[in-house]
């Protein structure tokens, strides 16, 4: 039996949970983001200890790329490849706008809504002001549209809106919901955790889709504010 242990820490929520060849055994979660790095390490001790499982046991550790919180990411990033690099097993990455996209279509999908092949996919990840991080992205977690910085308005994305439905989700999602009024706009309410990771990590784990550790690094994006002033951090 092969073990993988997830982790998220790249937005407000940190999470850990631990797979089975596939199958969630148990996950430990955090609503404090500044409390990621007094968070991880201990969750992680009795993630393991509350399933009788040794660390040597785990095969690979999967961790969120970001974008996102700047320290939650580095935590987790931090902390997962220390783990890989003693136990030499593979580190998986999984972007955060995947992470939120798969959460969003298991979302539809225990709604029983059909999703259709031309619908599109819009994390939001709020940014200081009217602004958002956003990408587009197909119901395969393809990127239609890459990463990007956008200021909301009534017309953010409307040449995409014309053409095709897309849902909007995440953090940032609220500001478009103000402004926009297009038909084909979806707003759904999706939280996500590390409970998430666990069909495309083991996907990854079978396809040999390693990062490589040495050079492993988060995704930031763009500065973002707190609303303290002088003070900035990076998405």
């Amino acid at each position: 039996m092969n073990f993988i242990l997830h982790i998220d820490t790249a937005l407000d929520q940190g999470s850990i949970c631990l797979s089975a060849d596939g199958k969630l055994l148990e996950i430990i979660n955090t609503q404090k983001q500044k409390e990621h790095a007094s968070f991880i390490q201990p969750a992680i001790s009795r993630l393991l200890k509350q399933n009788n499982i040794d660390a040597t046991y785990l095969s690979a550790i999967t961790v969120s790329a970001g974008p996102g919180s700047y320290t939650g990411l580095r935590v987790g990033m931090a902390t997962a490849k220390g783990l890989c690099y003693a136990l030499q097993i593979p580190l998986i990455t999984i972007g955060t706008f995947e992470l939120m996209t798969i959460a969003a279509a298991e979302a539809l999908r225990k709604q029983n809504q059909l999703i259709a092949a031309n619908d599109l996919f819009c994390p939001m990840i709020d940014a200081r002001r009217q602004e958002v991080y956003t990408a587009l992205l197909n119901q395969h977690l393809q990127f239609i549209m890459e990463a990007t910085t956008e200021i909301i308005t009534e017309n953010t994305l409307s040449g995409q809106l014309n053409t095709c439905k897309i849902y909007f989700y995440g953090n940032g999602a609220a500001k478009f919901k103000s402004v926009c009024t297009h038909p084909n706009a979806q707003f759904i309410d999706v939280s996500f955790d590390a409970a998430n990771m666990i069909n495309l990590s083991w996907e990854k784990f079978d396809k040999k889709e390693f990062a490589n550790l040495a050079y492993a690094e988060p995704f930031y994006g763009k500065e973002f504010y707190t609303g303290t002033k002088n003070k900035s951090h990076r998405l």
